[in-house]
């Protein structure tokens, strides 16, 4: 007798739901690069794979609870996230089916089309001698329209397989978005995957949607008109359907809700934000493990400090302070959004790649004035350290083009899908050095925000606020004062500042109100790092919690303002003679460490860490916050942790066990 059991109603349709996702997710691949004479057969299986999409969700809708043959558990909210993919899998088929009807009646506005085509390739040996003579002055005309900074999509004409940390591999035929034209020839491009890198510029022609290009690429993405005489092929210049058209072929939900009118042209999907989600290679928990030298044989930022007990301070190249102060003349989306989060995120950035962690400062606003996000200049006391415009900012690079990269972000949910997403409402660079070497001065900055990535150049945040302006100075000056504006300050450091700084690894960033923490967590790395270990050349686990746990700290904000609040606590009770005595003060921040936050890593009341979801965010805190209170009381966590009324997760020795060689972070990124 088979031990399988049977699939009950519900399961059938989450089964059918998949197999229809996967069916749309190839029609709409094969869609982006239709064959020439296809997008009638492509609308009807659309039309008709949105039949089976429909009759899937009236099968869901008809189901009832009593008909499973075994309990479910969250029978509703299944059913309701099953309809949700299917309400989406129908809307992306029927926008498909529109851009594919529209293609139709471009393609029969001339019917001879095909025919000039066959007579043309039927041609091709006779004209070969005339294309021989043209070759040169076509090869010129082709160099001047790839450099065209107005031409953002090129095509492969052969393989390219990255040299180094940075380069993009692609394969010959491949189109790709071009978003910097680097002077040196290697240039920012991007695949249809989402994947950016370096490609060099003579592996690249100009996408051509004439016959010619078919012979290096199939490919075609944009939509194009033909003249009558069949001679040259024009772009479309119907802006919406090729918004449409883009939305649908690189799967971006923010062409849609630009063409819809619900956030301005030069709002993007949030840079940062996607680079976060890759991993963890740009997160502060990754930056403050300790860096390994190019030999692997030793720490690189970590040294100890046999004189002194302690490890060694380490000056850099870029030490500073940057204040956020406020964000002016920010676009509101549409009514149809609701936001969730108005934020910053920053990091150091050289033009093309970023050089540091990405930290997020969270904004506030007012309702009567909305477009103007203002943010908290010193967090003190119970303000949570997500709020701390005082960042501190720590870098070795020698790039000559280093500087701050700001992007200003919102994490929305749509209201009529319930869609969650990030946008970035525009971005600003402030170059950190002169271009004889120097220091930029410190002082407040007010920077113009550009619309559009990173990577893009000339792009305005909401373009309409130029098309309304007026040709008179005055209405100049009135369209300049409308642009969005972030107001940042960089702070000269004070000696005892610049020694506190010097204690912290070489790149990172961070809030200034918890610094005091992540010193005592150095500390305490050196120490088991370099003092306690009983051979250098040992590379045995060691039996630390806080240094197997702390780095979680780095990406629950909550939790270290937890830490914060207890360490506060208990620095309040401590004498003058106890503040100054390094050793006494390093072992009570262990013990604090442990009646606090440590057990609330483990437990299962504690819901897990969700960005921008308020509910979340309230019932972890008040978790929190009672957990504190209890410990408190009880004068440690013992209690607490052997009472029965509280569980926690099942016991796993990475609680316990620090992998120095696994965490730290290696100099070459190849080994």
């Amino acid at each position: 007798m088979s031990g399988r059991r049977a699939r009950g109603p519900l399961q059938r349709v989450q089964r059918r739901s998949r197999e229809l996702q996967a069916q749309v997710e190839a029609l709409r691949a094969e869609s982006a690069a239709p064959a020439p004479g296809q997008q009638k057969a492509l609308s009807q299986r659309c039309m008709q794979l949105k039949k089976l999409v429909d009759e899937n969700t009236n099968a869901l809708h008809n189901l009832k609870k009593a008909d499973e043959p075994a309990p479910v558990g969250n029978y509703n909210q299944r059913k309701e996230e099953e309809e949700k993919l299917l309400l989406k899998l129908s809307r992306q088929l029927q926008k498909l089916i529109l851009v594919l009807d529209q293609d139709n009646v471009e393609h029969q506005k001339d019917p001879q089309i095909e025919d000039k085509n066959r007579e043309e390739d039927e041609s091709e040996d006779e004209e070969g001698s005339e294309e021989e003579d043209s070759e040169e002055t076509d090869d010129e005309d082709e160099d001047k329209l790839l450099d065209d900074p107005n031409v953002k999509e090129c095509i492969a004409v052969g393989n390219f397989d990255a040299q180094q940390e940075g380069d993009l591999t692609f394969t010959k035929g491949e189109v790709l978005l071009i978003h910097d034209k680097k002077a040196d020839g290697w240039w920012v491009a991007e695949n249809s995957k989402g994947e950016r890198g370096l490609v060099p510029r003579t592996y690249l022609a100009v996408r051509n949607e004439d016959v010619d290009s078919q012979e290096q690429s199939e490919e075609h993405i944009e939509v194009v008109d033909e003249t009558a005489d069949g001679t040259e092929i024009m772009k479309r210049t119907d802006s919406h359907w090729s918004a449409v058209r883009r939305a649908i072929t690189e799967n971006d939900a923010v062409e849609v809700l630009a063409t819809i009118g619900a956030v301005p042209a030069g709002f993007r999907l949030s840079t940062l934000f996607q680079l976060l989600e890759e991993g963890n290679q740009f997160r502060a928990s990754y930056f403050l493990q300790p860096e390994l030298t190019p030999s692997q044989l030793a720490f690189k930022d970590l040294v100890w400090n046999s004189e002194k007990n302690t490890i060694y301070p380490r000056p850099t190249r870029i030490s500073l302070i940057v204040t956020l102060s406020s964000c002016k003349m920010i676009p509101l989306p549409g009514v149809s959004l609701q936001v969730l989060s108005r934020h910053v995120r920053l990091c150091l950035f050289d033009g093309n790649r970023v050089l540091s962690n990405i930290h997020t400062v969270r904004a506030t606003w007012q309702p009567k004035n909305p477009q103007t996000w203002t943010f908290s200049p010193r967090v003190t006391g119970i303000l949570p350290s997500l709020l701390d415009g005082d960042c501190f900012v720590r870098s070795n690079s020698l790039s000559s083009d280093i500087g701050i990269l700001f992007e200003l972000g919102i994490t929305y949910i749509r209201n009529s899908t319930g869609e969650r997403g990030e946008l970035s409402c525009g971005w600003a660079f402030l170059k950190l050095f002169t271009s004889n070497g120097m220091p930029v001065p410190s002082k407040m900055y007010e920077l113009l925000l550009n619309g559009g990535t990173p990577y893009e150049r000339g792009v305005e945040v909401d373009p309409s606020i130029s098309r309304r302006a007026g040709s008179g100075v005055f209405h100049q000056f009135i369209t300049l004062k409308k642009q969005p504006v972030l107001a940042v300050k960089l702070r000269s450091l004070s000696a005892q500042s610049k020694d506190i700084l010097n204690l912290l690894p070489e790149t990172l960033i961070g809030s200034m109100c918890y610094i005091h923490l992540l010193i005592f967590y150095r500390q305490i790395l050196g120490d088991a790092l370099l003092k306690d270990r009983i051979s250098k050349q040992s590379t045995d686990l060691i039996c630390n919690p806080i240094l197997a746990t702390f780095p979680q700290l780095m990406d629950q904000p909550d939790l270290m303002d937890a830490l914060r609040s207890a360490w506060a606590d208990k620095e309040r009770t401590l004498k003058r003679s106890e503040k100054r005595d390094r050793e006494f003060l390093k072992s009570l921040f262990v013990l604090v460490y442990h009646d606090s936050v440590f057990p609330l890593l483990q437990s299962t009341f504690l819901p897990d860490y969700k960005w921008a979801e308020e509910e979340s965010e309230a019932l972890r805190w008040k978790v929190i916050a009672d957990f504190l209170k209890k410990s408190q009381e009880n004068d440690s966590a013992l209690q607490y942790l052997l009472s029965s009324e509280n569980t926690h997760k099942a016991f796993d020795i990475s609680e316990l066990a620090y992998d120095f060689l696994g965490e730290a972070r290696k100099n070459n990124p190849e080994i």
